[in-house]
């Protein structure tokens, strides 16, 4: 093993690599649970991506076999039901770790100078991943998946003069069928993947190229830093397998998170469910739509939030990270995330 080490060093000079990138790789001494989100993400991002892989080797694109095939694969492919389990609560799981990966660096003030790219591309992340969850959601074409997907696109006809437009242009037509599953699924499979691994990408670079920001309250000249490897990785991956562990538990003993009775019937447009709900992470936004009576009014106070989260490292240009020493920024933060939590709650039970 030694010889062919040596053989491939000459070669390639690999401990050049692994020294700088990994043993070399200084980073602050105090970095806390919160900095292990991202690997987290990474994990995560590598399930979806093998699992999403193993179910097109048997999905059908199509509105008169897409079912059909899910059922097939769940019920009579060895296996297959575990993949997809996997699939579907990983993707709940992503969601909420990149939740509470944007919450800290709001909350410890990361996204300040010099880090606003790595916000944006961040946030833009986000957005994609999002938007990944909302295309994948069609794919199976249960009645769930269908209405949610129906309800989430008429959304956009809320927009004055375009709005019609919009949602012929999201679906392919004017209602939702093959043309709307073709679009989904190009974009779920051939799109968004690509696209959603170059940001990424883009990201980590943007993260090495400055660095990660030690946690507010010590002066940066005094933070005692550690190599990367073995201190944070270790860190790093004792986050990854408790959210396995998470992922253990929603996969074999609590899967009707994302398999409610409607999810396992065929989709049909002449019949609508009377108890459609989207996931759990648009229920805040689909609630919202409910209480403001113009709809979009509603729309546009969420893409408010957007852009103004989008922007929040040129709009907070103040140089402390501290939260206790910004009492207004995180007063914000709080009533915003207590917002969030009590629209999803009432949009659960409404």
């Amino acid at each position: 093993m030694g010889k062919i080490a040596d053989w491939v060093e000459e070669r390639v000079h690999y401990r050049e690599l692994v020294h700088s990138q990994f043993t070399g790789y200084m980073v602050p001494a105090n970095l806390n649970v919160w900095y292990s989100m991202g690997s987290v993400l990474l994990m995560l991002i590598g399930i979806q991506f093998a699992t999403g892989i193993l179910l097109l080797t048997h999905y059908i694109p199509q509105t008169s076999h897409a079912f059909n095939s899910v059922m097939d694969l769940s019920e009579k492919i060895p296996f297959g039901w575990l993949i997809r389990r996997i699939h579907a609560i990983a993707a709940n799981l992503f969601v909420l770790v990149l939740m509470l990966h944007m919450l800290s660096v709001l909350i410890m003030g990361s996204y300040k100078k010099p880090r606003e790219l790595q916000w944006i591309s961040g946030v833009v992340l986000f957005g994609l991943g999002l938007f990944a969850c909302l295309s994948g959601y069609l794919l199976p074409w249960s009645q769930l998946s269908y209405w949610a997907t129906t309800v989430a696109t008429n959304s956009a006809g809320s927009v004055p003069i375009i709005g019609d437009d919009m949602v012929r242009w999201l679906r392919g037509g004017d209602r939702v069928d093959q043309t709307t599953l073709g679009r989904f699924y190009a974009l779920h499979v051939s799109v968004l993947p690509p696209l959603f691994t170059f940001i990424v990408a883009a990201h980590l670079f943007l993260m090495r190229r400055v660095g990660i920001s030690a946690p507010p309250g010590i002066p940066k000249e005094q933070v005692k830093k550690v190599p990367f490897f073995p201190h944070f990785v270790l860190e790093d991956m004792r986050a990854s397998y408790f959210f396995l562990a998470v992922l253990f538990v929603g996969v074999f003993f609590v899967p009707q998170i994302s398999f409610p009775p409607d999810a396992m019937e065929p989709a049909d447009p002449l019949f609508t469910p009377p108890h459609i709900k989207p996931e759990w992470y648009f229920l805040a936004n689909y609630q919202l739509l409910k209480v403001v009576p113009n709809e979009f009014l509603g729309i546009g106070l969420q893409g408010l939030g957007g852009a103004l989260l989008l922007l929040l490292p040129f709009l907070d240009r103040g140089q402390e990270r501290r939260p206790l020493k910004r009492p207004l920024f995180l007063a914000v933060v709080v009533a915003s995330l207590a917002g969030f939590i009590g629209l999803t709650v009432w949009g659960h039970l409404s």
